[in-house]
């Protein structure tokens, strides 16, 4: 759950809510009188969710990842090794 603050509070205790948000992977909404309300997050969380988000844009990649996420929850496949994965994929560089 986000936590919510003002722009005032914020301001007075950024080093504070920067290591919160850091260290407890805190969302921190800031809010102002009049103004649209804005989220601080961890850089590697918004990194995180904008891979996501470009991962599933496509539609044929969506379908593939859900399919190979629920093949892994109802683990319906064996596991395979890295080499041979690289290997089907064409990535194998003979060493």
């Amino acid at each position: 759950m986000a936590m919510r603050m003002s722009y005032t509070d914020a301001r007075a205790n950024f080093a504070r809510v920067c290591d919160r948000i850091r260290d407890d992977r805190e969302t921190v909404i800031i809010t102002r009188h009049g103004e649209p309300e804005v989220a601080m997050i961890a850089a590697d969380e918004l990194a995180s969710l904008q891979e996501t988000a470009y991962l599933l844009r496509s539609p044929k990649n969506a379908t593939r990842l859900l399919e190979a996420l629920n093949r892994a929850v109802r683990r319906t496949r064996k596991p395979e090794s890295v080499e041979a994965l690289r290997r089907e994929l064409g990535l194998d560089t003979g060493k």
